[in-house]
């Protein structure tokens, strides 16, 4: 008789074997189909409903009886909808190749839009971790009816790392049809004979690819040789043989070729919100070029982007190399999202990938809400990559040099907690804090920022910025872009950490939910929820709303219907708001007043800083009778934001600095007029910045310049080696440092 402990050991293996048969089965001559009740004979407990095969919920799929056998039948019962059998199949370890086999007979079958649209058995492979893994096997298909039922064997290789088979017959998105299926059996095959079939047709299609990439390239130089463009008929003059299209260019609904005099260009509309309109051109590329430059010209009209950064005019290129496959390595797309003052010249140049052999060009109006886009004159042409290499390693090094790591909250150097008294800021001793700094821009438009904790460090620790401003946006705190995955942890983890670095230098931080028009729902929810994170930190100011504007001053504090349509604010004053909705398109506007409750219901106390009206310029309302109340927090400071085409300081602003504290939110100059404003309006930098700071010292004003970013205009810096430009940046970080400005003339 066995001893108990090798009775217990035999028990032990015994159960280590059953649990590896359970989860991967191995191969016999008894269970060599690895898709159980693949004839479909067998009825699962759930009466009418084969073994192991999911049921039909609307009679889609169903178990059919014809002269004594069982089959499965797929039913399209609406046009475009997917009729799927789903199983998924563990495999064995060891197997290398399986080979399926089944009938099939397809009966009134009217396939759909695409290629893909028809009957086929879908298949992939998953890892122990149910991701995707290693290729897909060719789906077997068929785009027409076949009466009679007609066997079918298929063989492939199985991916390393596979261990689950998604096994998926279908009807996928057809216009009819119905698919019968039965006697499946998937069998491991030896591997060898595939692998080699394998081998050969890669080697074939690899050569193959090789000689016509080489024939592209030798004609791509020929052209270059010959005094030609890479990209033929780029200023679209040559007419096709219909002579209704530029030759070389594909037609597209919403494009047409237009004529201006004798020159001749294409135009892309967009007209339905959200709807890409893209032109496709595939330009060939001449052995040995290492860089490009692509130059051409644009006019944009009547453009609204579309709600991602992403969604605006744009041409997109992609690499490909001689087997058609893209590269990573892409170009940076040129784009805009703004009208043009007439045709502008642009131009731009970016290395070539090893391999490339060809580039996607793709000029787009991608998801606009409406627009135009007019090219001309396109160009692209091989140039010394030297300059593009040099740039690409000076970028690299910027990087490395722009990574600032967290740090813990260090309390003791936090600084003092603020609040309000008159039209003073004091902190916890009850002395006077002036609170001056910078915009620390890109949060509000970008979900990792660029750039942001370097340059809030310089801005503190070299411009000498006791405050910075840090705008957010609400879609991305809670997670809501297309981009983020993670429900917004990150973009909030990093604004943590930029106020701790902030704080850990003595600075304030003001904290502006970047929102223009007027404050709605989702912005009282923001507050709530940001307010509760940061209660009562010490260096935490809350700007309550970046600019209110084309709205009442009723409306702006209590809240109410704002039409889309802007109108004056008194043009239907007589409406009563019930009838103001039934006329208008818009949407209910919560008001300051509630954003403001939201933060003191969260029990935080923080200063608040709200703007007025006039993208936040007016401030006229809060001296006749529209102030906030804060009855449970450490008090207002009033915004106001101040540019060079902003007249009357006097009655605009200053006409409550005798009562409220005022902190310039956004104030700044570019030598690069805005497009929005009349230029005559626009002062020269070099006289309105010195008398703005001039201003500003005169009246103890607060004050965080717009922006410390080089693409953000008005801009403070050059590039991020953090060089201050001269009209504006210069004097701001002067002014910072303690230098006194005359105020000559107010405006």
């Amino acid at each position: 008789m066995a001893s108990h402990s090798l009775l217990l050991h035999r028990a032990v293996l015994l159960g280590a074997a059953l649990l590896l048969a359970i989860s991967r089965p191995a191969l016999s001559a008894e269970s060599a189909n690895l898709l159980t009740n693949g004839n479909l004979e067998t009825e699962s407990k759930q009466p009418g409903v084969p073994a192991d095969w999911p049921a039909g919920k609307d009679k889609s799929v169903t178990w059919e009886l014809e002269e004594g056998n069982h089959f499965l039948r797929l039913h399209s019962l609406e046009p475009g909808k997917t009729v799927m059998a789903y199983r998924q199949i563990a495999l064995p370890a060891d197997v290398k190749a399986l080979e399926l086999s089944y009938r099939w007979r397809c009966r009134d079958l009217k396939p759909g839009k695409q290629a893909w649209f028809d009957a086929r058995i879908m298949m992939e492979f998953k890892d122990a971790a149910g991701q995707k893994a290693g290729s897909a096997p060719a789906a077997p298909y068929l785009r027409k009816s076949a009466e009679a039922w007609a066997p079918k064997t298929v063989r492939f290789l199985v991916p390393e790392g596979a261990r689950t088979l998604d096994f998926m017959p279908s009807l996928f998105q057809v216009e009819s049809g119905t698919l019968d299926l039965d006697d499946f059996v998937l069998t491991a095959v030896e591997a060898g004979p595939l692998q080699a079939a394998a081998e050969t047709a890669k080697a074939a299609a690899e050569a193959k690819a090789a000689k016509e990439a080489e024939a592209r390239q030798v004609k791509a130089a020929a052209t270059v040789a010959k005094g030609g463009a890479l990209l033929p008929n780029g200023d679209f003059e040559a007419a096709d043989k219909g002579g209704s299209w530029p030759a070389g260019w594909p037609k597209l609904n919403e494009a047409s070729w237009e004529k201006e005099g004798d020159n001749h260009f294409l135009r892309l509309k967009a007209t339905e919100p959200g709807k890409t309109v893209m032109l496709y051109r595939l330009v060939d590329l001449p052995a040995g070029a290492k860089a490009l430059e692509l130059s051409w010209r644009q006019r944009v009209t009547d453009l609204k982007p579309g709600k991602e950064p992403w969604f605006d005019a744009r041409i997109m290129m992609e690499f490909k190399d001689a087997s058609g496959k893209k590269l990573k390595e892409k170009p940076s797309p040129p784009y805009t999202r703004s009208n043009t003052q007439g045709w502008v010249e642009k131009k731009t140049q970016f290395l070539v990938p090893e391999g490339a052999i060809s580039l996607e060009f793709m000029p787009s109006l991608f998801q606009v809400v409406r627009g135009t886009l007019d090219l001309d004159d396109i160009t692209f042409k091989a140039v010394d990559p030297a300059t593009l290499i040099a740039a690409q390693q000076a970028a690299a090094e910027d990087a490395k040099k722009s990574i600032v790591p967290p740090e813990e909250p260090q309390k003791a150097k936090w600084p003092s907690e603020l609040h309000v008294v008159g039209n003073q800021v004091l902190n916890k001793d009850g002395k006077p804090v002036w609170l001056q700094g910078v915009n620390v821009v890109s949060l509000e438009f970008l979900v990792r920022g660029d750039h942001l904790l370097k340059s809030l460090v310089v801005a503190v620790d070299e411009w000498k910025s006791n405050i910075i401003r840090l705008p957010v946006k609400e879609e991305y705190w809670f997670g809501r872009s297309s981009e983020q995955k993670d429900g917004g942890a990150a973009y909030r983890e990093l604004v943590d950490t930029a106020i701790t670095l902030a704080a850990n230098r003595g600075a304030y931080v003001l904290l502006d939910l970047h929102r223009f028009g007027a404050p709605r729902p989702e912005h009282a929810e923001f507050w709530k929820d940001a307010a509760t994170r940061y209660k009562n930190h010490p260096a935490l100011v809350f700007d309550l709303f970046n600019e209110p504007h084309g709205i009442s001053w009723e409306v702006w504090r209590d809240g109410g219907f704002v039409a889309e349509k802007k109108k004056p604010a008194d043009e239907d004053a007589f409406l009563t708001p019930e009838e103001k909705a039934k006329q208008s398109k818009g949407y209910q506007s919560i008001g300051m007043q509630a954003l403001l409750d939201a933060v003191r219901g969260a029990g935080a106390q923080n200063v608040v800083l709200v703007g007025g009206l006039d993208w936040s310029y007016d401030l006229t309302g809060i001296a006749n009778g529209f102030e906030l109340k804060d009855h449970d927090g450490h008090g207002i400071i009033y915004a106001s934001h101040i540019y060079p085409w902003k007249r009357d300081w006097q009655n605009k602003v200053l006409l409550v600095a005798e009562k409220h504290p005022i902190l310039l939110g956004e104030v700044g100059a570019d030598i690069h007029k805005m497009d929005f404003i009349p230029a005559d309006a626009q002062e020269d930098p070099y006289t309105w910045v010195p008398d703005m700071l001039g201003l500003i010292q005169k009246y103890h004003l607060h004050w965080t310049g717009f922006s410390f970013h080089p693409k953000a205009s008005p801009v403070m810096i050059e590039d991020w080696t953090f060089k201050p430009t001269p009209y504006w940046g210069a004097f701001a970080k002067r002014a910072l440092a303690g230098e006194k400005f005359e105020l000559k003339k107010m405006r």
